[in-house]
C-alpha cells in the first residue's frame, strides 16, 4: 500500500505540476498578449493626432484616453519640448511613475535597431513582468516610430495570480484524492493479491514447522488459486509420506524391542551356564578352556548388547524418564569408579559439596561410558575434572592417549561407528557413548569430543545443576498409539553400565 500511495502521489503530483505550468503560462501569455495588442494600437491611434512637439497637457489627454480602454491598464507618456526639460504625462501619478520602470525596459525601449528582414521600424515593443507592493504588474513600453512621445503601460495581474492561486488548490485537492483513491486501490489490491501470498507463506512456515495437516482454502481459478491447490497437493503427499516413514520407523523400534525383550530369556539361561563354566574353568580340559573363556567374554558382551539395545529403543520411543535427586557428584563420580575398580586409574579433581539435582542412575551411565571408554581407548591415567559454571555443571573425562583422529571426531557419538574399519568386531557394542549422549540430552545437556593440547582425548559433559524443569518431558509424538507394543509395560530398568571389574565400560 505505501509503495502504491508513494507511485500514485508522485504520479499525481507530477500531473498537477505540469498542468498548473501548462495553465500558468496560458492565462499569462493571453492576458499580456491581449493587453499589449491594444496599447500598441492605442499608442498609435491616440499619438497620431499630436503635434510634432506635444504641450503637457496635450500629452496628458492623450495618456488619459489610452487608459480609457478594456483591458484597464494604467499609460505613461514621456516626450522631450524643445527648450525645455521632459515632460511625462500619467494617468494614474500615485500608482504608475518612471521608477516603476525597470532600467533594462527603459534602455531597451530607448535603443535604435538597425532594420532586419520585416523588422524595417528602429523601434519595438518590449515588456516585463514585475511585482509592486506584493502585487504582480505586467510593464509594457515602446517609442512611436517616425518621431512621438514614448509610451508606457502599467497593467495589473492580480486577478490572474487569483485564478492560479484557485487552480493550484484545485490542483492540490485533487491530488489528495488521488492519494486516498489510490490507498483504497492498493488496499483492495492487497486484498485480491497479497493477502493470499500472505496466507500462502503462513502456510508454508507451519508446514516447515511439522504441522503436515496444513491446508489453504482454495475458491476461484486465478494463478493464485492454482498455486494454492499445488501447495495442498504437495502438502497431502508430504504427509503421506512422512506417515509411511513413522510407520515403518515404529515398526523398526518394536521389532528391536521385541528381539531385545525376547533375547533376555534365552540369555539369561546362557549366563548361568556360562558362569558355572566359568567357575569350573581350573577343572577343565586345558585344550577346552581357551574355548570356554571365550564363551563367557562372548556371552556377556551380547548379554551387554540386548540390555544397550533396549536402552536405545526406550529413547527412540520416547520413554525413557527421569528419576531426579539431589546428588553429591564427586560422591557420585566416586562410587562410579569404586563399583568398576577403576581407582588406581583413575584421578579425580573435585571439591566435595557441589550438589546437582539429576537422575543419579543415568549420570552413572554417562560417566561409566566417558570413563570406560577412555580407559578402554585412550591411557592411563583418566582425570576426572568438575566444575560448575553459573547454572550448568561440567564434567571434563581426560585420557593420556595418542587422541581422537580429526575424521572420526564428528562420528564418536554416532551409533554402531567404529573408528577403525580393520577392526569392525572390538569388546564395545559401538553404542555405549551414544547412550551417553542420550542420557545427557533427556536432562537438558550435552556431551563434546575433542582433542587436548598437551595429548589425549578430552570428553566435556555439560548437565544443568537442576533438571527439575525436564522431569516431566511430555510424551514424544506417536507415543500414545505405541502404548500396546511389547516392552511398553516393562519397567524402565535400563543398563546401569557395566559394572564388573575385568571390563570397561560398554
Amino acid at each position: 500500500m505505501l509503495v502504491f500511495g508513494l507511485v500514485a502521489l508522485a504520479a499525481a503530483v507530477s500531473a498537477s505540476a505540469i498542468a498548473y505550468w501548462l495553465n500558468r503560462d496560458a492565462v499569462l501569455t493571453r492576458t499580456q498578449d491581449a493587453a499589449l495588442d491594444e496599447f500598441r494600437k492605442a499608442l498609435k491611434d491616440d499619438t497620431d493626432p499630436l503635434p510634432a512637439t506635444p504641450s503637457c497637457p496635450e500629452l496628458q489627454d492623450a495618456a488619459d484616453r489610452m487608459a480609457d480602454n478594456t483591458q484597464k491598464y494604467e499609460v505613461l507618456l514621456v516626450t522631450r519640448p524643445r527648450g525645455s526639460g521632459a515632460c511625462t504625462a500619467a494617468s494614474a501619478p500615485d500608482l504608475f511613475t518612471m521608477k516603476a520602470v525597470p532600467g533594462v525596459l527603459r534602455r531597451a525601449v530607448d535603443e535604435r535597431r538597425a532594420a532586419e528582414g520585416s523588422h524595417a521600424a528602429p523601434y519595438h515593443l518590449y515588456w516585463q513582468r514585475i511585482t509592486l507592493d506584493g502585487t504582480p504588474y505586467l510593464v509594457g513600453g515602446a517609442q512611436v516610430n517616425g518621431g512621438g512621445p514614448t509610451g508606457y503601460m502599467l497593467k495589473s495581474l492580480d486577478t490572474e495570480r487569483q485564478d492560479l492561486n484557485s487552480l493550484a488548490w484545485s490542483l492540490g485537492i485533487a491530488t489528495a484524492l488521488a492519494l486516498v483513491g489510490s490507498a483504497l486501490l492498493a488496499q483492495a489490491a492487497a486484498a485480491t493479491v497479497l493477502r493470499p501470498v500472505q496466507r500462502l507463506g503462513e502456510a508454508a512456515n507451519r508446514l516447515g514447522e511439522g504441522h503436515l495437516d496444513t491446508r489453504l482454502q482454495v475458491s476461484g481459478s486465478d494463478e493464485l488459486a492454482n498455486l494454492s491447490r499445488t501447495f495442498n497437493r504437495a502438502a497431502e503427499r508430504l504427509q503421506k509420506r512422512v506417515d509411511e516413514l513413522s510407520a515403518r520407523e515404529a515398526s523398526s523400534r518394536r521389532f528391536v524391542a521385541d528381539m531385545s525383550h525376547e533375547l533376555r530369556t534365552p540369555l539369561t539361561a546362557i549366563t548361568a551356564v556360562t558362569e558355572v563354566l566359568e567357575e569350573e574353568a581350573d577343572s577343565l580340559d586345558p585344550m577346552i578352556a581357551p574355548a570356554v573363556q571365550l564363551v563367557v567374554s562372548e556371552t556377556r558382551r551380547l548379554n551387554d548388547l540386548v540390555e544397550n539395545l533396549m536402552e536405545v529403543t526406550r529413547f527412540d520411543a520416547g520413554t525413557a524418564r527421569l528419576v531426579l535427586d539431589d546428588v553429591d557428584v564427586a560422591d557420585q563420580v566416586t562410587a562410579c569408579i569404586d563399583a568398576r575398580a577403576w581407582l588406581d586409574a583413575v584421578e579425580l579433581d573435585a571439591a566435595r559439596g557441589i550438589m546437582a539435582r539429576l537422575d543419579p542412575r543415568r549420570l552413572d551411565v554417562i560417566l561409566a561410558n566417558l570413563i570406560g571408554n577412555a580407559l578402554k581407548h585412550g591411557g592411563s591415567p583418566v582425570r576426572v575434572s568438575i566444575l560448575p559454571e553459573g547454572d550448568d555443571l561440567l564434567i571434563k573425562v581426560r585420557d593420556h592417549g595418542p587422541g581422537i583422529p580429526e575424521d572420526v571426531l564428528p562420528h564418536v557419538f554416532d551409533r554402531f561407528y567404529k573408528a577403525s574399519a580393520s577392526r569392525p568386531r572390538s569388546e564395545g557394542s559401538g553404542l555405549g557413548l551414544s547412550i551417553a549422549m542420550e542420557n545427557a540430552h533427556i536432562h537438558g545437556g550435552d556431551i563434546s569430543a575433542a582433542n587436548s593440547p598437551e595429548g589425549g582425548a578430552v570428553f566435556t559433559l555439560r548437565l544443568p545443576m537442576d533438571a527439575s524443569r525436564l522431569a516431566s518431558i511430555e510424551d514424544r509424538e506417536g507415543q500414545k498409539g505405541e502404548k500396546g507394543r511389547k516392552g511398553e509395560e516393562r519397567k524402565d530398568d535400563g543398563p546401569d553400565g557395566p559394572r564388573r571389574s575385568e571390563g570397561g565400560a560398554s
